[in-house]
């Protein structure tokens, strides 16, 4: 069903701004987009971002794009939203020659490639484009893949350029519209009166459908992202009750309503290949519990798959908190599954961050409803993505071992840490942009960064310096832990534009040492000092006294650090 334009509205009604995180959007669209353009700024508000929109004059993209004193440039947007209806392009389409016809996806895709290059010399922004739908006007029927001169035909190389620009561009990306179309069906999307006598391409409704999907994608650039799915085992990853049916009768795998437990499982699986957190919180004996992962041939996820494993008898909200300790992230970025009602009610109860989707009835309807939901939405991924969940199964040995030694010290030494200092790497690009984007509690500054703006930096030796850091122990390779970036103020001051650290690290003295690090960088180039900046966001409180605390000192609202009387900070790391 589609989300109505009105209830969206109204949820967006009368919500408090506070310490929202905001950005400036544009959208340049061939079709009328002032319905869009509110359906974008309510679906913010509902989700904790206030957005300030620009939307252009009707099917003026290249007007915009080319005129240096066009709107577009004096409002400077972070996100430019370039929307493109497939009917306009097809009454293009049918008004040119069959030459022109036949060479109009290359001769499309060239002129964007034209507007994305300058828009890319006159600002430096995000562009979003959407994908086209997939439109046959059954001229040709069945038989356009034959044919150049075939609308249809042309639809499908169109995307297939789109696809292609989005990995030429760094700044570049693609919206599924057609995707968004094919999910709600074509003759739900549009009201073809209104189309005729408004021009508009798509009804209210869906406005807001792709509104809830554009702004999730947007939320993931500004770090509103979830990057844990907390699952119930009984009914939500399996059919039955394991304590009372056993391993031979809990319904999963090919056949019956097992299938759908099995395709949700394999979904879940996918998002953690792709770096999601998986944990587990059931009310259940922990070694019944854990039986099907070890034993049940037909089990898609495995005990490797699960970072944090909670099965006991005390009640879940307490269980979530255990585990939010243990992975140290927001409520907010946790997603929790649970067929039951009752406990979903209570998690929303005690932990109202923590989102909390609501299961259909029926187990097959499971994994449609959650797609439908666009929560798991990213602005990144890295190869090292893949690692989170041994990383985080290390960081629960790491806990263990505390309980062992008697003062942090011995603990400290005992870790055997390991660390690595070095300018950017090409090859951690992805996830230095990644950690400038996710990063919301150790973020001192809370600017977020692209790949091809960390890039920008890491190659400008002349005003920038880069820090990049990774950390090992004996339990196991962190890896990229913390990012900073330096930018030359004067001859006397270095400026720390960004410096974020993964809170997994927090209390190992790995700030201590990136001190000591920055110091000695700071004087072999000449510097005289470092100067410090804490911008406070609703999320990073932690680090309110970071600055302080490693010895700067508070001058106008900055905070300097003579790097020339400065005494080595103490840590147990080498």
């Amino acid at each position: 069903m589609l989300i109505d334009f009105q209830t969206l509205k109204s949820q967006a009604k009368g919500i408090q701004k506070n310490n929202f995180k905001k950005a400036k959007i544009a959208i340049l669209g061939n079709y009328t987009t002032q319905f869009l353009a509110k359906s974008i700024e309510y679906s913010g508000l509902k989700h904790s971002l206030e957005f300030e929109i620009y939307n252009a004059e009707y099917d003026q993209i290249e007007s915009e794009i080319y005129d240096l004193n066009s709107g577009l440039y004096n409002f400077n947007a972070d996100f430019v939203f370039i929307t493109i209806s497939s009917l306009k392009l097809q009454s293009k389409f049918y008004a040119l020659s069959a030459e022109k016809k036949a060479s109009f996806c290359r001769d499309y895709i060239t002129d964007l490639t034209n507007l994305i290059n300058v828009l890319n010399s006159r600002i430096k922004t995000k562009i979003i484009i959407n994908n086209l739908e997939i439109l046959n006007d059954q001229v040709f029927g069945n038989f356009y893949a034959k044919v150049d001169q075939s609308f249809v035909s042309n639809i499908y190389d169109l995307n297939a350029g789109l696809l292609q620009l989005a990995r030429t561009f760094d700044n570049l990306y693609l919206f599924d519209l057609n995707g968004l179309i094919q999910y709600y069906g074509t003759r739900h999307i549009r009201d073809w009166s209104q189309y005729v006598n408004a021009d508009l391409h798509y009804s209210l409704d869906f406005h807001a459908a792709i509104s809830e999907k554009l702004v999730a994608f947007i939320g993931a650039f500004l770090g509103a992202i979830k990057k844990c799915v907390i699952v119930d085992l009984d009914n939500t990853m399996w059919g039955g009750i394991i304590g009372d049916d056993g391993l031979q009768g809990i319904q999963i795998g090919s056949l019956g309503i097992g299938k759908s437990y099995t395709e949700l499982q394999k979904w879940i699986k996918q998002l953690k290949e792709r770096g999601v957190i998986v944990a587990v919180c059931s009310k259940n004996t922990e070694s019944i519990a854990k039986e099907p992962f070890e034993k049940h041939p037909e089990m898609v996820l495995k005990l490797d798959d699960i970072a944090v494993f909670i099965a006991n008898w005390e009640n879940k909200a307490d269980n979530i908190r255990a585990i939010q300790q243990i992975l140290n992230i927001g409520f907010d970025s946790m997603v929790f599954l649970d067929d039951n009602p009752a406990e979903r009610a209570i998690i929303r109860q005690n932990l109202p961050a923590v989102c909390v989707p609501e299961l259909p009835e029926d187990p097959a309807l499971y994994l449609d409803y959650l797609k439908s939901l666009h929560l798991f939405e990213t602005a990144s991924f890295s190869t090292g993505d893949k690692d989170r969940t041994k990383q985080y199964q290390e960081e629960a040995q790491r806990q263990q071992l505390q309980f062992t030694v008697t003062n942090i010290e011995d603990y400290l030494k005992s870790l055997q840490m390991e660390i690595v200092i070095e300018p950017f790497d090409p090859m951690d690009i992805p996830r230095i942009a990644q950690l400038t984007q996710r990063s919301n509690q150790f973020n001192l500054r809370t600017i977020r960064y692209s790949e091809v703006e960390i890039r920008d930096m890491a190659t400008d030796s002349s005003n920038y310096f880069t820090c990049s850091v990774k950390l090992k122990d004996k339990f196991g390779d962190y890896g990229l832990i913390s990012v900073l970036i330096l930018k030359r103020l004067n001859s006397e001051s270095l400026f720390i534009d960004t410096w974020v650290m993964s809170c997994r690290v927090l209390k190992r003295g790995v700030e201590n040492a990136v001190v000591n690090y920055c110091v000695a960088l700071a004087k072999n180039n000449g510097f005289h000092q470092l100067v410090g900046e804490y911008i406070s966001t609703a999320k990073n409180d932690l680090v309110r006294e970071h600055y302080p605390s490693l010895g700067f000192a508070d001058k106008e609202g900055f905070w300097h650090l003579d790097v020339q009387n400065f005494k080595p900070l103490i840590h147990y790391i080498n």
